[in-house]
């Protein structure tokens, strides 16, 4: 079993000065917290996997495509493979859990 505390990640991301920290990669699947601070901009491009994202803190809007949510903790978002999409409007320091499928490259 592998078992990971949120507050240890958010840790070694912050020590290690990145906004992404993939913590588990596995044949079928990698995941990351990804953190933006209020007001930031969200500079990622289309990935080719799929991709979840689940909001652990923070307040912000996403767009995948051509729609528009606004999102909070609890927030779950699917991103298909190579749609493009943004975190923007970034009100409160956002914590997202990053499921990728399969394990980004």
């Amino acid at each position: 079993m592998k078992a990971f505390r949120l507050d240890e990640l958010e840790a070694e991301r912050a020590a290690n000065d990145g906004a992404y920290l993939q913590f588990l990669r596995e044949r079928n699947m990698s995941v990351g917290l990804y953190a933006l601070d209020a007001g930031n901009t969200d500079p990622q491009q289309p990935h080719r996997q799929d991709e979840v994202y689940l909001v652990v803190s923070g307040r912000a809007a996403i767009t995948v495509g051509t729609e528009t949510t606004a999102v909070a903790r609890g927030s779950v978002v699917y991103v298909p493979a190579g749609v493009p999409h943004k975190f923007h409007h970034i009100t409160e320091d956002l914590r997202v859990m990053v499921v990728f499928s399969p394990p980004e490259s």
